[in-house]
């Protein structure tokens, strides 16, 4: 099943869950819209996760799981952010699948 997201009068397609299903449809404007569907105001922190995730995305061509996304954020953005309860608190419930979802990217593999 397919949802459709209108963002700035296009058309932008999504998988039942909310996951773009083309991942060239990104831009900050669709984040925006992804984020607001899971109650989120996306803040200057929410968008340094949201950058390391497509950067790890583009290296490892897989959006990382809870585990490798706090060690990557632990080494990008230091111990003060790289941490589960930090994650937590920017994208509840679930920190590697919602924040994979905002970024545009697959849900994450081991992300129920």
């Amino acid at each position: 099943m397919s949802v459709v997201l209108i963002v700035d009068a296009r058309e932008i397609a999504t998988d039942k869950d909310g996951y773009l299903k083309r991942l060239e449809d990104w831009d900050p404007e669709v984040a925006e819209q992804l984020a607001r569907a899971e109650g989120i105001t996306l803040s200057p922190a929410h968008w340094e996760v949201i950058t390391l995730l497509q950067d790890f995305y583009r290296e490892f061509e897989i959006a990382p799981a809870m585990r490798p996304l706090v060690k990557r954020t632990r080494q990008v953005l230091g111990d003060d952010k790289g941490n589960s309860i930090y994650l937590q608190q920017l994208f509840p419930p679930s920190p590697a699948r919602i924040a994979s979802k905002i970024a545009g990217l697959p849900r994450p593999a081991n992300c129920l």
